[in-house]
């Protein structure tokens, strides 16, 4: 072998030690050297997901659209009459039960105030013609003997006064026997007209406190929708709309109980005051007939003395 060819064997097996040596003193001390470029690799994936087009859900979409701290859109319950009283605060429950019985209330009066108010017109209608038919104290006190009522009330109460007075009639004059008539009557005419108000007065309190005991649920209502809104810290709809839909359902149950309170208190008012004109008209009727006693007394003495 020529010297030349043994100088490039001695080069080409120190070039292979060196590269070995290299080789393994790698893995130990240049990892940084390989693991550099690792990091704009993963890096670039996040830079590029803007750039991704609009109908491509993202790789990395749930986990940004679910923090730890997220809250849940869904309603807390259902948004019915009946789910919001369940869900209601105690003192707006307190306001809608209160305004629920006041209307049952209302209901009832009216049913018992109706029949009772048709019961009392149909007596006194049959009293009046009673009365008018009657030619004297005594017939119309037969004709009502069996039948109730402020009519029958009326009559039996000027009988019993006529009776009182018969026997200073033949001294004085008929006119104090009207005036104890007149006073007895007008009693018992104002004893039956309180006797069928009664209840009536409910009725206005009802049409006239409802409206602002409804409103005091609203007010509780809306202070709780702005509590959960302070304590929630968002003014997201599923905090908020359950304290103004209770807000408002005891808004509308204050309205429904004073309505119908009103309208069935003007009825009631217009049909008492037909009630007491028709009593009106039995005591007038009552009044004329002791005036006809009376004149039928006066001249009983000069038809006997004639007739001797």
């Amino acid at each position: 072998m020529s010297r030349h060819g043994l100088l490039a064997a001695v080069v080409a097996s120190l070039i292979l030690e060196t590269t070995g040596a290299m080789a393994q003193e790698q893995p130990a001390g240049s990892s940084p050297a390989v693991e550099a470029p690792a990091a704009p690799v993963q890096a670039a994936p996040a830079a590029m997901a803007p750039a991704q087009p609009a109908g491509q859900p993202s790789a990395t979409a749930p986990a940004e659209a679910a923090p730890a701290g997220a809250m849940d859109l869904n309603l807390p319950h259902v948004l019915s009459p009946w789910g919001m009283f369940k869900a209601a605060d105690i003192i707006v429950k307190a306001v809608m039960t209160g305004l629920a019985f006041a209307s049952l209330v209302t209901w009832t009066t009216w049913l018992a105030k109706s029949l009772e108010i048709f019961d009392g017109k149909l007596r006194l209608r049959r009293a009046v013609l009673a009365i008018g038919d009657a030619a004297t104290l005594k017939q119309a006190s037969r004709a009502l003997d069996r039948g109730g009522g402020p009519g029958a009330l009326l009559v039996r109460a000027a009988e019993e006064e006529a009776a009182l007075s018969a026997d200073a009639l033949d001294h004085v004059g008929g006119d104090g026997l009207k005036e104890r008539v007149s006073s007895r009557l007008s009693r018992i005419e104002a004893a039956a007209s309180r006797r069928m108000s009664r209840g009536t007065g409910l009725l206005a309190t009802i049409g006239s406190t409802a409206p602002f005991v409804g409103l005091f649920g609203t007010v509780w209502g809306i202070m709780n929708a702005f509590i959960s809104i302070s304590r929630a810290q968002t003014t997201n709809l599923a905090v908020v709309a359950p304290g103004i839909a209770e807000a408002l359902l005891a808004t509308a149950m204050g309205l429904v109980a004073a309505i119908p309170a009103v309208v069935i208190y003007n009825v009631f008012a217009r049909s008492i005051a037909g009630y007491r004109q028709i009593l009106a008209d039995a005591s007038a009727g009552v009044e004329r007939l002791v005036s006809r006693d009376l004149d039928f007394r006066a001249i009983a003495p000069a038809t006997a003395l004639a007739a001797e």
